[in-house]
């Protein structure tokens, strides 16, 4: 465990996973120290060091787990295939380790790389961030306080208009390589899901390529996966980039009462344009949610987004205070477990139309 001292942290990947959703935090948090990112794209070395003035830039992950006695912790923030093998070598290398989604590309991957953390007894946890959303957070509290009544029905979106398909590598990464909306935006959507209602008894997908004109093998960009919770909720869980009109972001369907958001957390689009996570109002949600049934209804303020919650949770679990890390990556298991069945039911990829 990490005993005095900032944690001393090294980024691997600086695309948009490192650069929005990890550097900053990082840099802004006292108890971490960025020490170094990993890249070997010229461009990015140079954001690099004009965001983070004084971080070394390496331009491969050996370099750092080479000189492993230097970080306490790394970050992998690469394309999905790599992922489980760069945390398995941190892990070997007595790095405690953070794996962006998704965790890997199969739930054997995922439980394998538990027990190695396990037998190394080094923290692994998982950026599963959108657990900090702001009208996740206030959605959680009015399930959790009992506002809804008992839940039978969740619907959760993730919708875009990107009529022109993935960008970069993201467009030719099939699934077998943790390709798709499914494994993208999907961990996202089902670890809310289970985390609100438990485990997932049943399964039903429709894993669908749209997009015309990309390259053979290309993975799903239009899903829609339901589950069937053991406490008898349904989850019904949209994803596509081909949306032109994107509906509620959730519609919660309880015998008390529903609630309907719009929109997205504002902190993605925030960290995209420049802003820190210390600015004045970041994270604050701009559209209240709408809860209540028939017509009496009322407006609800939603709490703020936090995804700098992660980093000092993880700080404290790294200082062997007994406080468990963020995300349990058995969780992120369980995940991927669903992600495998969906696919399984569209004959182990999307079907294109």
């Amino acid at each position: 465990m990490v005993s005095s001292g900032p944690v001393r942290t090294a980024v691997v990947g600086f695309g948009v996973s490192g650069r929005v959703f990890h550097a900053p935090f990082l840099a802004c948090d006292p108890a971490y120290s960025l020490d170094a990112v990993v890249t070997a794209d010229p461009e990015r070395a140079a954001t690099a060091r004009s965001a983070h003035p004084g971080v070394e830039v390496l331009p491969h992950a050996e370099d750092v787990l080479a000189r492993a006695a230097d970080f306490d912790l790394v970050v992998v923030g690469t394309p999905p295939r790599t992922h489980a093998e760069l945390a398995s070598r941190a892990l070997d290398a007595g790095l405690h380790v953070v794996v962006d989604k998704p965790f890997a590309v199969s739930s054997a991957q995922g439980t394998a790389l538990v027990e190695r953390a396990r037998e190394a007894g080094r923290v692994l946890t998982v950026f599963q961030n959108r657990r900090w959303d702001g009208d996740f957070r206030t959605l959680r509290g009015l399930v959790e306080r009992g506002e809804l009544g008992r839940v039978h029905t969740f619907e959760s979106r993730f919708e875009s208009w990107k009529p022109g398909g993935p960008r970069s590598w993201k467009a030719a990464t099939p699934v077998a390589d943790g390709g798709g909306i499914l494994f993208d935006l999907g961990s996202h959507l089902i670890d809310q899901a289970m985390q609100l209602f438990g485990p997932v008894e049943d399964v039903w997908a429709d894993v669908t390529r749209r997009t015309p004109g990309l390259p053979d093998g290309a993975a799903d960009d239009d899903t829609l996966v339901v589950l069937r919770h053991r406490d008898g909720t349904r989850s019904r869980l949209s994803m596509s980039s081909l949306a032109a009109l994107p509906g509620p972001r959730f519609h919660v369907l309880g015998d008390r009462a529903a609630y309907t958001t719009w929109g997205l957390d504002p902190q993605e689009a925030a960290l995209r344009a420049g802003a820190l996570p210390t600015d004045d109002g970041f994270g604050l949600d701009r559209e209240p949610g709408l809860l209540g049934a028939g017509d009496d209804t009322r407006r609800v303020p939603g709490e703020r987004g936090d995804y700098g919650a992660f980093y000092r949770q993880l700080a404290h679990a790294l200082t062997g205070d007994g406080t468990p890390p963020p995300v349990d990556p058995r969780d992120a298991v369980a995940v991927l477990a669903v992600i495998e069945r969906a696919h399984a039911l569209s004959a182990g990829g999307a079907a294109q139309t």
